[in-house]
């Protein structure tokens, strides 16, 4: 499963398409230069119980670090990834 991220002006995404169709996203915003803040996440029926949601969380985690920046969760999904995963709060 492979993690896609686009981004445009200070909106930006991590996905997951399968045969041109996007089946889960994860959405976030620039808050300044420093931090994102993710706001929602949403997983097609098909990808459910693949962890999809975590591994775009993953994702995220990822792009933080290499960018040097934080992550805000206030998406209720990302913020319990964040809540249960230790070793992903450096970025939080």
């Amino acid at each position: 499963m492979t993690i896609l991220q686009s981004e445009q002006d200070n909106k930006g995404k991590f996905y997951i398409e399968k045969e041109g169709r996007e089946l889960a996203h994860m959405t976030y915003v620039w808050a300044g230069t420093a931090r994102i803040i993710i706001d929602h996440t949403e997983v097609d029926d098909a990808l459910r119980g693949t962890g999809a949601g975590k591994k775009m969380v993953f994702a995220a985690v990822d792009f933080a670090r290499q960018k040097g920046i934080k992550i805000l969760p206030l998406c209720p999904f990302a913020k319990s990834v964040f809540d249960k995963e230790s070793a992903i709060q450096d970025v939080l």
